[in-house]
């Protein structure tokens, strides 16, 4: 075995460009298997990142287009094309807050309007939430205070800036006390949030978070919630929960069959596990779609194994005639593929390595929340799917080595 190992490293070096081009396809491929997946852990610690701004027992109430479910594209089509479901209301709202496992929960009203100081205008996301918004969601304020129930009650006129939305309007100036206008309407800023970051490309700290009942009746002009959100006083008890909610809400729309449902409610863990699937299934398929690559490389290692043949058949000729037996040649052609696969693999190995820490460094540089880590897997499949390839396709020309007549090989000089 020692020899035929021997003879293909002779024989790489005697075309060194030749497997160093070889070299280079495989490791390519395998480097972008690697980057691929190692992105793919560090997607989905940006995706999970972007729940962190909702604690784990967090549950939600969400408008639905009926007769459709919850996750399906005719569902998100329809309410991206304009249907409006406008039936969660307080009445829902009350009936959430009646449920045995629910804290608190508050109605969620979105949009979007001028905000102005002075000469200063922005159009940020404006934020209908509830006075325990701080009960239910990660929500920090860096100064002032969390609007109070008595002024959503009384529709006050109060709101609570994000911090980039802060920076907008007053600089490095104080905001709470200040007087803004949105939609020409004087609010009094109470607050100011925490940086949050992004969740879900939405800019958490560009927002003007006001009372529910305020922006419903003084920039809205509606009386419906996008969604509810409340919390749970115990998560491991979220799956009666969430039918105890689904059945309170069925009798107050007169809802009998749940595939008419015009809501659907969430829990975080729920919304976790399918964005997780999600970015899963594109790794995976890109993974995929990278593997071709790697076939492609290996026929191009069988492609240059059938030059070699073809280029030494005096060789193999010559070695058989002085006493070689046909394991021996097929072991050397053997050999050559392998090593030639498993140097790919390693050098595909740093290169992904590298460029999966040039990813990190350009995320972390943006402030994403991101995760440098080469899965054991990822090598695995990459270096144990090169070396097979170059098995599979070594294999044919070897045999085609050893098989040949030593005559013939011979007179072929």
């Amino acid at each position: 075995m020692l020899i035929p190992l021997q003879l293909a490293f002779s024989s790489l070096k005697a075309h060194k460009t030749r497997a160093i081009l070889t070299i280079l396809g495989l490791s390519i491929g395998i480097a972008i298997v690697i980057t691929i997946m190692a992105a793919g852990r560090g997607f989905n610690k940006l995706v999970m990142s972007q729940l962190d701004v909702f604690s784990a027992d967090t549950i939600t109430i969400e408008t639905k287009v009926p007769s459709t479910k919850k996750t399906s594209t005719d569902n998100a089509f329809g309410q991206a094309s304009g249907i409006t479901i406008t039936t969660l209301n307080d009445k829902d709202l009350e009936a959430v807050k009646k449920t045995a496992n629910i804290i608190t929960a508050y109605g969620l009203v979105m949009g979007q309007a001028v905000v102005k100081y002075q000469n200063v205008n922005q159009t940020p996301l404006i934020m209908g939430e509830g006075y325990d918004l701080q009960e239910v969601e990660k929500l920090n304020l860096s100064s002032g205070r969390m609007f109070t129930e008595d002024e959503e009650n009384s529709l006050a006129q109060v709101v609570v800036i994000g911090a980039t939305l802060k920076d907008k309007l007053f600089g490095d100036d104080e905001a709470v006390g200040k007087i803004i206008y949105l939609k020409d309407k004087p609010f009094h800023v109470v607050g100011v949030a925490e940086k949050r970051g992004a969740v879900l490309s939405m800019d958490m700290d560009n927002v003007a978070i006001l009372p529910t009942r305020t922006m419903q009746k003084r920039i809205l002009g509606v009386d419906y919630f996008r969604e509810i959100v409340a919390k749970m006083k115990d998560r491991n008890l979220s799956a009666q929960t969430v039918a105890d909610l689904e059945q309170a809400i069925r009798e107050n729309h007169d809802i009998i069959d749940s595939n008419k449902d015009d809501f659907a409610v969430n829990t975080m863990q729920e919304a976790a596990n399918i964005l997780s699937s999600i970015v899963s299934g594109i790794t995976l398929l890109l993974v995929a779609l990278v593997c071709v690559s790697l076939v492609v490389g290996g026929v191009g290692i069988m492609n240059i194994m059938y030059v070699s043949v073809t280029e030494r058949t005096f060789e193999i000729g010559l070695r058989k005639s002085l006493g070689a037996k046909n394991k021996d040649i097929l072991w050397q052609f053997l050999s050559e593929a392998v090593i030639l696969t498993l140097a790919g693999g390693v050098v595909g190995i740093i290169l992904g390595a590298l460029l999966s820490l040039l990813i990190y460094i350009i995320a972390i540089s943006f402030n994403y929340s991101w995760v440098y880590s080469i899965p054991l897997s990822g090598i695995i499949l990459s270096v144990g799917f090169s070396a097979f390839v170059g098995l599979v396709f070594g294999l044919y020309p070897a045999k085609k080595a050893a098989g040949l007549d030593p005559i013939v090989a011979l007179r072929r000089e």
